[in-house]
């Protein structure tokens, strides 16, 4: 289809989780809600904004970096599944020619992954010493799109477990580095003892966040603290734990803990009013297109649908800065047979994907 086609999209348009319009138009790529006096290819169903996977790695794979073709590859699995919007929560790959792609996602970059030596997987991260955190917490804030990426815990092998990486003052200067420059920071933490020294010293958001608990879930919801629970990645954690228990018997059992108290955890966040958001993290070992699993996910877990529903659309975009269906926005968007909020399953089986205001699936 090509670029000057006007889209006439009609049915039940879900501008919001209370706001439903019988139609909108895609005019030179953009929403409107007036209609134009050119004729118009009509699509119709139920439409959502186009879904946001807070946690992807586009250019990425359990080896490192992978090439241009990997990464398209990657980038259409992800359009196909309905995910519009990326927030690529760290990657070793230059995507900056993604961006120029009208028929790929729109990616929002948090540069590329922030580790300390010898503690995260190799060829994925920077790994440096505390000492040296300020300054690649500015380089990356400088690269990426408005987000910094810290692993916050990994194995420790001295100590068979989970730790923290990073000490807490060196944490407080390298995160008040990023809101100087302009960028907010998450960080990956499996485990419990991270949480609290980066919560208070002023992160925004913590990727999987498996290991809060009564203490610690009371200080994100006071602060504001976001958390992307990445469920279908916690659910590798059996087997990652069955590999690793001769060697590090310890740190197994830690890993099964946390992942027989996913739901519950997740839940309480959620009913202590912690914002929840949709992330699949796709691309290390997880495949692409993953984003209804992880929605369905959430429910399971016990979030209402439409809030689950919310935090992979409007509540995803509006925290990440990015439109929904809005008069002017960019027409991305997702059109389905069924009600989505009757049934989240529904995600899994897009109708039709608009992007920049053509039909591409």
């Amino acid at each position: 289809m090509s670029d000057h086609v006007v889209l006439h999209v009609k049915g039940r348009v879900l501008v919001g989780p209370d706001e439903v319009r019988d139609e909108l138009w895609a005019v030179d790529g953009r929403i409107t809600f007036e209609r134009p006096r050119s004729e118009a290819v009509a699509v119709s169903g139920w439409v959502l904004p186009g879904l946001v996977d807070a946690h992807c790695h586009v250019g990425l794979d359990h080896h490192g970096a992978v090439d241009e073709a990997t990464s398209e590859k990657q980038a259409l699995t992800d359009r196909d599944a309905g995910t519009l919007l990326i927030r690529d929560a760290g990657s070793p790959a230059d995507t900056r020619w993604v961006d120029d792609r009208t028929d790929l996602p729109k990616i929002i970059r948090a540069g590329r992954h922030i580790a300390r030596t010898r503690r995260y997987i190799r060829n994925f991260a920077h790994e440096i010493e505390p000492g040296d955190l300020v300054a690649y917490v500015a380089q990356e804030a400088r690269r990426g799109d408005g987000w910094v990426k810290l692993v916050g815990d990994w194995i420790d092998r001295e100590a068979g477990d989970l730790t923290a990486c990073w000490p807490r003052g060196e944490v407080e200067a390298a995160i008040a580095e990023a809101h100087r420059l302009g960028a907010r920071v998450t960080a990956h933490c499996f485990a419990e003892a991270a949480l609290r020294d980066l919560v208070e010293a002023g992160i925004d958001c913590i990727e999987h966040a498996t290991g809060l608990t009564d203490d610690t879930i009371p200080l994100f919801a006071e602060r504001g603290v976001a958390i992307v629970p990445t469920l279908v990645n916690i659910a590798t954690f059996p087997d990652l734990a069955a590999g690793g228990e001769a060697k590090f018997p310890d740190w197994s059992a830690h890993m099964r803990r946390l992942y027989e108290r996913r739901y519950d955890t997740i839940r309480s966040a959620y009913d202590a009013g912690i914002p929840v958001y949709v992330g699949t993290d796709a691309g290390g070992s997880l495949a692409h297109g993953l984003v209804a699993a992880e929605v369905a996910e959430l429910v399971k877990a016990g979030i209402p649908p439409l809030q689950a529903l919310s935090a992979t659309t409007w509540g995803a975009r509006k925290w990440l800065g990015r439109p929904a269906l809005e008069e002017g926005a960019p027409a991305d968007l997702v059109v389905y047979d069924e009600d989505p909020r009757a049934d989240v399953r529904v995600l899994a089986a897009p109708r039709r994907v608009i992007l920049n205001g053509r039909v591409i699936g």
